[in-house]
C-alpha cells in the first residue's frame, strides 16, 4: 500500500473517532425504572425487580411536547418466541415537561402481577413509541 494510502486511511479513521467521542450519551427520551419516586427523588432504581407496583421514568435533553400519553406493557411469551400485549394505561402530561414520572393512581394501577420480561413503551397520543425498555420481573 502507498504512505498516501496509509495516510488517507489514518486520517479518515482520526475524523471518526474525534466524530463519535462528541456524540451525546442521550440524544433521545430514556425510559427507566424505580420502585418509587419520593421527595428526594428515584428510589431503587433497576431493570430487574419483584411482582408488584413500579414507577416508570422517563427522562429527556429536550421538552416532550406532549399532552396525552400512555404506558403499554407487552410481555414475553416463552412458548412462542414474542412479546404479546399485556395491558396499558393512560396518563396527561405538560408539554413542556422533559422529566417525568408514571406511577399508581386512581386510573392506573402499574403493577406486574406475573414474573417474566416485559417491553415497556410510553406512546404518544397516536400509538407511536416515544420511549421503550426492557424490564425483569420475578417472584417476591
Amino acid at each position: 500500500m502507498s504512505k498516501t494510502k496509509i495516510m488517507f486511511a489514518f486520517l479518515l479513521l482520526s475524523v471518526f473517532f474525534l466524530l463519535s467521542s462528541s456524540v451525546l450519551a442521550q440524544a433521545e427520551p430514556v425510559l427507566y425504572f424505580c420502585e418509587k419516586y419520593g421527595r428526594n427523588g428515584e428510589v431503587g432504581v433497576s431493570d430487574r425487580f419483584t411482582t408488584g407496583y413500579l414507577t416508570v421514568m422517563v427522562k429527556c435533553d429536550y421538552a416532550l411536547e406532549l399532552d396525552d400519553v400512555s404506558i403499554q406493557f407487552d410481555k414475553y411469551n416463552e412458548r412462542n418466541g414474542k412479546f404479546e400485549y399485556y395491558k396499558k394505561f393512560d396518563y396527561t402530561v405538560e408539554p413542556d415537561m422533559a422529566y417525568v414520572f408514571f406511577a399508581k393512581n386512581d386510573d392506573s394501577d402499574l403493577k406486574f402481577e406475573e414474573p417474566g420480561f416485559y417491553r415497556v413503551f410510553l406512546l404518544d397520543d397516536r400509538d407511536r413509541t416515544v420511549a421503550s425498555a426492557l424490564i425483569e420481573i420475578i417472584r417476591k
